[in-house]
């Protein structure tokens, strides 16, 4: 029986960082440990696998599920006979955490792919086309969605966009506001294909400075990059710990309205580094 060991950690995927993705092709990705640093695993049905192996790869990918694996899935888009065939092939798996939904572009997209997946599926929207992008925050108000994911490149083919942080700043934008105003967490930002940590720190930058909170990743090696850069510093902990102090926890001591933001803030950076604190050992 093949191992069904763990490839991803225990952070809930609200939080989760970093989103590394891998073929459901061949099963020894399905047992891999060097997945292990990624905060989340989503074995992909779609570019990763070439339409001829899509069968062998659902039914590798039904057999991993139904020994105790888990894992999210990212599917083929809607309305697609592959996005069907998906679909009948999770049906009834356990260890199943959600679905991703790639080239999504309407509310319509999610809530039918929600319909054919067992009740509470989480579904992450992957926005990669221009029309997707101007439909964000219906996309992002579908009951089932639970978090938008940026398909940079498929993006960038549509609108003939450059690979410049300043050509996509508007479709991340987008995604940004969409997700907050929806009620997200904070969208994952699409793939950076080089594994020199330098362009990837760089990318990082403008995935944190944007509002995007994750990140997907087409390597191992990447995810611990990701999730560094993604998670509050030791200043930001300190900075927080300081305002909690002084404001008090629930805003006891706040003595005007610009201590508001300040105190949100420095909560969320307080659960945060409880979130991604390390485990202890045992």
């Amino acid at each position: 029986m093949a191992s069904t060991q763990q490839n991803h950690t225990d952070i809930p995927a609200a939080d989760a960082r970093s989103w590394l993705l891998v073929s459901a092709a061949h099963s020894r990705h399905f047992t891999e440990t060097n997945a292990g640093a990624a905060d989340a695993v989503i074995y992909d049905l779609e570019d990763g696998v070439v339409p001829s192996a899509r069968p062998t790869a659902r039914e590798a990918l039904h057999l991993w599920f139904s020994r105790g694996g888990t894992g999210w899935v990212r599917i083929n888009p809607a309305e697609s006979e592959d996005w069907s065939r998906d679909l009948d092939a999770l049906e009834a798996t356990p260890g199943l955490l959600g679905v991703m939904l790639a080239k999504c572009e309407s509310a319509e997209h999610v809530t039918e792919t929600a319909a054919r997946l067992p009740a509470q599926t989480p579904v992450m929207a992957l926005v990669e086309s221009a029309l997707g992008i101007e439909r964000a925050y219906d996309i992002a108000s579908a009951q089932p969605t639970f978090r938008i994911a940026f398909g940079s490149n498929d993006f960038r083919r549509d609108a003939g966009a450059a690979d410049l942080a300043p050509a996509l700043s508007y479709a991340r934008g987008r995604l940004v506001v969409a997700s907050r105003a929806a009620g997200l967490p904070g969208p994952i930002d699409g793939p950076t294909l080089t594994t020199a940590e330098d362009p990837l720190t760089d990318a990082l930058t403008v995935t944190r400075t944007m509002g995007m909170s994750g990140k997907l990743c087409m390597h191992p090696g990447q995810a611990p990059v990701i999730n560094r850069a993604l998670s509050p510093t030791d200043t930001d902990i300190d900075w927080a710990r300081q305002i909690i102090d002084r404001l008090g926890v629930d805003g006891a001591r706040i003595e005007n309205g610009s201590d508001l933001p300040k105190l949100a803030r420095a909560r969320t950076i307080s659960r945060l580094a409880t979130v991604f604190a390390p485990a202890p050992m045992a």
